[in-house]
């Protein structure tokens, strides 16, 4: 499933650590490994374009996993 969402990038402790993105509307998405590592800043406002996998499991069970096709910073 495709999706556009804006929010934040967030580094969230559990384990080893995982990259998160918080959305507007408040629900978290773990961000898939194959996304794009620039976007990968604490605190960075972004809108991303990318798919909902349903296909891949991970250990941080946050949100769903959200491998990320493009992104782009916005001002805040």
């Amino acid at each position: 499933m495709s999706i556009t969402l804006t929010g934040t990038i967030e580094r969230k402790a559990i384990g080893m650590g995982a990259w998160a993105l918080v959305a507007d509307d408040g629900k978290t998405y773990e961000i898939y490994q194959a996304s794009p590592k620039e976007m990968l800043k604490n605190g960075l406002k972004v809108e991303v374009k990318g798919e909902v996998r349903e296909d891949v499991m991970s250990f941080a069970m946050i949100g769903p996993i959200l491998e990320v096709k493009s992104f782009q910073a916005i001002d805040s």
